[in-house]
């Protein structure tokens, strides 16, 4: 069921929100955000502004743009670094297993990109969102999948239904993996072997497991080298079982070959998801800056 609510504005930060169903067969729908300032009729005349996608985590299996906890969370760069935003919600596993999501994902791309010409369907899309200024962004399984399809963008040369760019991709503690064992991961059997497990449960038609590129991205460097972007941020954290697939995401994008820049960060003393867990804490703090001043 998807949870359709009609342009509410946040009370702490001014920003209005509402839903969106893209692909009515299919369910695949999204919430869309403004800043305060676009309904300022003083400022600049309601200049254009930056989009940024966001692809909400959860393992492919749970979480939706709809909850608490990311409409809250996707408020914040909002309101902050001033962009319209876009939270997809995808179909997820056990319903429907990947690729799904990945193909539920790219349809709202082609989405977003029909209103390029400012004739879409949606008007805050037309009227809002600088086309020359796209982010992708994700935690978790949403990162994995703004990766994905900023690979998928530029093995099409870089056309997607008006999104001629992609000026930047976050990936913030990627869902990333493979079957050999790195760092850390050396350290912690028994949640490696959980870990090892949860990709040919999401994905059961991959014929290479946990070294298939859409999980490990690190297996096929002349792939990852057709990113379609030309900024990545890369976020992990000091204790998170996936922290060093984060690290290895970063030093192979750099030697590939891709032409632009790579950046990384982390957030020491954390776990996974702290932005969402605990928002207020000097890390989720600084990662929310961070995020801010990589859009801006």
């Amino acid at each position: 069921m998807i949870y359709i609510k009609i342009n509410v504005e946040d009370p702490n930060t001014g920003v209005s929100s509402k839903d969106v169903v893209i692909l009515p067969e299919t369910g695949v729908s999204a919430r869309l955000y403004l800043p305060k300032i676009t309904h300022d009729p003083q400022s600049q005349q309601n200049k254009k502004l930056p989009l940024l996608i966001y692809f909400h985590g959860g393992g492919f299996c749970i979480e939706t743009p709809f909850s608490p906890t990311y409409h809250n969370y996707l408020n914040s760069p909002v309101a902050e670094a001033n962009v319209v935003a876009m939270s997809i919600h995808y179909r997820r596993v056990p319903d429907h297993y990947l690729p799904v999501a990945y193909e539920d994902s790219w349809a709202a791309l082609q989405w977003v990109g029909s209103h390029s010409t400012g004739q879409g369907p949606e008007t805050w899309l037309n009227d809002h969102a600088d086309f020359d200024r796209v982010f992708l962004a994700g935690d978790s399984a949403g990162a994995n999948i703004s990766h994905n399809m900023a690979v998928m963008y530029g093995q099409i040369t870089k056309k997607l239904s008006g999104l001629k760019l992609i000026l930047g991709v976050v990936l913030v503690h990627p869902q990333l993996w493979g079957s050999q064992r790195i760092g850390s991961e050396e350290n912690d059997i028994v949640m490696r072997e959980k870990v090892d497990k949860f990709w040919p449960i999401l994905c059961p038609s991959s014929t290479t497991g946990n070294d298939d590129p859409r999980i490990n991205p690190a297996s096929d460097p002349k792939l990852l080298s057709s990113l379609g972007c030309n900024n990545v941020l890369v976020c992990v954290a000091e204790k998170d079982i996936y922290r060093d697939r984060g690290w290895l995401y970063y030093e192979t994008l750099g030697k590939s070959g891709w032409g632009g820049v790579v950046e990384i960060m982390e957030s020491e003393g954390e776990n996974h998801m702290v932005h969402l867990l605990d928002p207020s804490s000097e890390n989720a703090v600084e990662l929310m800056k961070r995020l801010v001043s990589f859009l801006n």
